[in-house]
This record gives structure tokens, C-alpha cells and sequence, in this order.
């Protein structure tokens, strides 16, 4: 094999992630050629709605893995939060990378921190799973609709007039643009969304060669983490426009898991967690991590999250 098609969305930071696959993997195979397919995507195209109401899952994905069924890219490099629980069928993701920060972001017109915006402040998020701890945390806040890539964002922070805007901080950072955070939000108010701040790289389940190529790409604990998040929002039968939120972390050979499901308004919020430890697994079960995601699920559902799912799906998520 001689030459290698990356499919990615064509932002900055898409475009970021897609020549860091394409760096590396000239590191590791120097007479590879690889080119790089800029590919639009539904949520590239619909900028005008809050992502909840555009309707379906895969906003971000669906047409570069149709790319890649299609065998016009042989590779497909997404953000993991993106990734809808189901993949089409022949398609896995074969590596999932190094996290970076998965934290939430707070970039403030004037350097102010969130608990010292003024009354009624004004933040910019297109995440319903933002806006929710936003008005848990703080109900007087106004949360102003805001779509479009990274870059775009921080540029309507000014050109709105808004107090504020909450981005990822994994996408400021490995754009380079870390002093324009004025705060990284804590855990214990704003847990992350599925996958935040990991890329995933996708393949044909039946292209042995490349995704042996792909595997060297995955690190383990990453991979561990991003699987219990996954497993916890399947189980919620949540998309990435739901205001489900999750983040595993490794902590002693074992994993601990937190989540969160909310109301639109912010005024009902659970949040639990549970921790596991691969020993614990036992033969012929589900994979120990995937158990934790599922566990963690049912034990919010009968705390009455179900009940606050129904209504987000027939008030608010198309």
C-alpha cells in the first residue's frame, strides 16, 4: 500500500487533527503517500438551527463514513464526541488517541470568571448539555444560541456583544490559542461531554492492513475511559445533542466513572458515579467497562431520569 486517503470536515481544527494522523503516520511509514479529503458534513451545512433541532445523530460523521463505505477515503478522522454509539455496519473505529483536556472552556469578553458574571449575563453555547449546567449552576444567565467552527465562535463573543462563550478546551489548545481561556471549568459543575478532547479514527472493519497501521494510534487508558462513556450514553439511548454529559477517569488500575442527565431549564439534574476495577470482570460478562457505563445508567434512570429524557425528547430534540 502506497497511498492513504484521510476524510475530515474542513475546519481548522479538523483540519488540525486530520495532519497530526497524517504527520504521524509519515513518522512511522516514510514512503506512505497520504492525502487529505476535505469532506462537508450535514452539520457543516445547517448554521442557521441549535444542533438538538436539526434532527438525527451523526451531524458531524455521517457523510465522511459514507466516504468511507464508499471506498473514496480509506480512513476517517472524527472528534469522539461526535461519534454516535452505532457505527454503520463495516465500520469501526480502530484507534481511539491520547485525550487532551476534556474540560469546558469559559472565554469572557472581560476576563471575568463565571460565578463573577453580572446578573443575567449573556453565553454563548449551541450544547444543550452546556446550557443545562449553565442554568443549574446559575439560573439567571441568558444562554444565547452559537453555532459554527471553533474560530467563528470566539469571533462572535465580540461581534454579539455576549459576556461569554464555553468552548472545549482540547480544541483552544491544540489550536494554540490557550490564552484566550480566562477559565477552565471545574468538574464538580460542568462534567464534559461523551468523548470530549479524544480523536477517533475510523476504518473498514475488514481493511486488516490499514487498521493495523490505525492500532498503533490508541492509548489504552484513553480508550478504557472513552468505551465506559460510551457504553453509559448507549444505555441512555442519547445522542451528542442531549443533555447527557460524562467523563471516565483511571484511578488506581481501576476506572471511575461520573455522569449527569438534565431538564432543558436545568432545575432537575442527576449526577452519580461509579467505580470498577478490570479484576472485577468476570468470564463470558460484558466488557468490565462497558458494565460500568450500563450500571451507572440504570441506577440514574431509576433515580427518574427516564422520566426527564422523555420529555427532552418530545419538547425539545427533533
Amino acid at each position: 500500500m502506497k497511498k492513504i486517503r484521510i476524510g475530515t470536515r474542513g475546519s481548522q481544527l479538523a483540519l488540525w487533527q486530520a495532519n497530526w494522523v497524517k504527520d504521524t503516520l509519515e513518522d512511522w511509514y516514510p514512503d506512505l503517500e497520504i492525502e487529505i479529503q476535505k469532506i462537508k458534513t450535514t452539520g457543516d451545512k445547517i448554521l442557521d438551527a441549535p444542533l438538538s433541532k436539526v434532527g438525527g445523530k451523526g451531524l458531524f460523521v455521517k457523510e465522511i463514513e459514507e466516504a468511507l463505505i464508499d471506498k473514496r477515503i480509506d480512513i476517517a478522522i472524527h472528534s469522539m464526541k461526535d461519534v454516535p454509539t452505532d457505527l454503520p455496519e463495516g465500520l469501526c473505529i480502530s484507534a481511539i488517541a491520547e485525550r487532551e483536556d476534556p474540560r469546558d472552556a469559559l472565554i469572557s469578553r472581560d476576563g471575568i470568571k463565571l460565578k463573577e458574571l453580572k446578573k443575567g449575563a449573556r453565553i454563548g453555547t449551541s450544547s444543550l448539555r452546556r446550557q443545562v449546567q449553565l442554568l443549574n449552576f446559575r439560573s439567571d444567565f441568558e444562554i444565547e444560541q452559537l453555532r459554527g467552527n471553533l474560530d467563528t465562535r470566539i469571533n462572535k463573543l465580540i461581534a454579539r456583544d455576549l459576556d461569554a462563550i464555553i468552548v472545549a478546551a482540547a480544541g483552544v489548545k491544540r489550536m494554540g490559542w490557550e490564552k484566550k481561556i480566562t477559565e477552565y471549568l471545574p468538574y464538580k459543575i460542568f462534567l464534559p461531554a461523551i468523548g470530549q478532547g479524544a480523536i477517533g479514527i475510523e476504518t473498514r472493519e475488514s481493511d486488516n492492513k490499514i487498521k493495523g497501521m490505525i492500532e498503533r494510534f490508541n492509548h489504552r487508558e484513553t480508550s478504557l475511559c472513552i468505551k465506559a462513556e460510551r457504553s453509559f450514553l448507549k444505555r441512555l439511548g442519547g445522542g451528542c445533542q442531549v443533555p447527557i454529559a460524562a467523563l471516565g477517569t483511571i484511578n488506581k488500575g481501576g476506572l471511575k466513572l461520573e455522569g449527569m442527565v438534565s431538564s432543558i431549564d436545568g432545575k432537575i439534574l442527576y449526577r452519580d458515579s461509579e467505580e470498577a476495577c478490570s479484576e472485577q470482570s468476570e468470564p463470558n460478562r460484558v466488557d468490565w467497562v462497558e458494565s460500568l457505563g450500563i450500571r451507572l445508567a440504570e441506577r440514574l434512570l431509576r433515580r427518574g431520569a427516564d422520566k426527564v429524557l422523555k420529555e427532552v425528547y418530545r419538547d425539545w430534540v427533533s
